[in-house]
């Protein structure tokens, strides 16, 4: 495998660049402040410890959004990441959302994407309420890997105004959250979206995060075709086309909705 990880110049440089952007974002939109849904995973702990150096404990609102499939020590560490760097934040349960929808809809009883996805929304939906009602951003925490295997839900967790480390792949934003502080534990548990229960996304991609950014980086971002990522990543030509196909098949998720073109009359 190829090595992603930033030198000791570059992460400070990274971390800098982060910091100034979310207050760049603030500071554009007239804004008061961000909120930050909280999953207690390392993406949205990276991203809260980034936005309160960048906004100050008083300009970061969290929401920790749990449902009855997450599991309670995500939850648990969601909050200890708002308490460690003491901004306010709320606990709000998601399910009654999701059971109004299953009421209104009982044929998505069973479901698991629809009902999995209809969780992030509600999350989103929630986020932005909160963001309107107190005139803040709202900021995603998306990384440069799921953008580009499309691992999110459309109009869900990516239904925000800025992604602060939508840039780095999965193993960047590992390496960046030991340089600012996220606890050690969080930083090493298994990435989960937490949309059905016992989800966890290399599970879900069928491909580890250390492979799937190197396929990233050099086959889909880099110039090498496939047999060039085979030989030089040491990996087969079915995972190389695993990462092919999540790329392609998300690719309406990385665009605008797209329209008829213009008619000339």
């Amino acid at each position: 495998m190829i090595d992603l990880r930033f030198s000791e110049a570059e992460l400070t440089a990274q971390r800098e660049h982060i910091v100034g952007f979310v207050e760049d974002v603030v500071d554009d939109a007239g804004a008061e402040g961000a909120v930050l849904g909280l999953s207690g995973g390392i993406d949205s702990s990276l991203t809260a410890f980034l936005a309160a150096e960048a906004l100050g404990p008083e300009g970061l609102r969290g929401l920790v959004l749990p449902s009855t499939v997450n599991r309670e020590d995500n939850m648990s560490d969601a909050e200890r990441v708002a308490e460690q760097l003491d901004i306010e934040y709320d606990v709000i349960e998601i399910e009654p959302f999701v059971e109004g929808l299953r009421g209104a809809l009982p044929e998505v009883e069973g479901d698991e994407i629809a009902v999995g996805n209809a969780r992030a929304r509600f999350r989103g939906v929630l986020n932005y309420a909160v963001a309107n009602h107190e005139n803040r951003v709202v900021l995603g925490t998306g990384n440069r890997s799921e953008a580009l295997a499309g691992y999110y839900t459309k109009y869900g967790d990516q239904a925000v105004d800025c992604n602060p480390i939508g840039n780095l792949y999965k193993t960047q934003v590992r390496q960046l959250a030991h340089r600012v502080g996220v606890p050690e534990d969080i930083v090493e548990k298994p990435p989960t979206a937490g949309l059905w229960a016992g989800q966890t996304d290399e599970a879900e991609m069928g491909v580890t995060y250390e492979t799937l950014d190197a396929v990233l980086a050099v086959h889909v971002d880099g110039p090498l075709s496939t047999s060039a990522t085979v030989d030089l990543l040491d990996v087969d030509r079915e995972t190389v086309g695993r990462v092919d196909t999540l790329y392609e098949r998300s690719a309406h998720k990385r665009a605008m909705p797209p329209a008829p073109e213009v008619l000339s009359l």
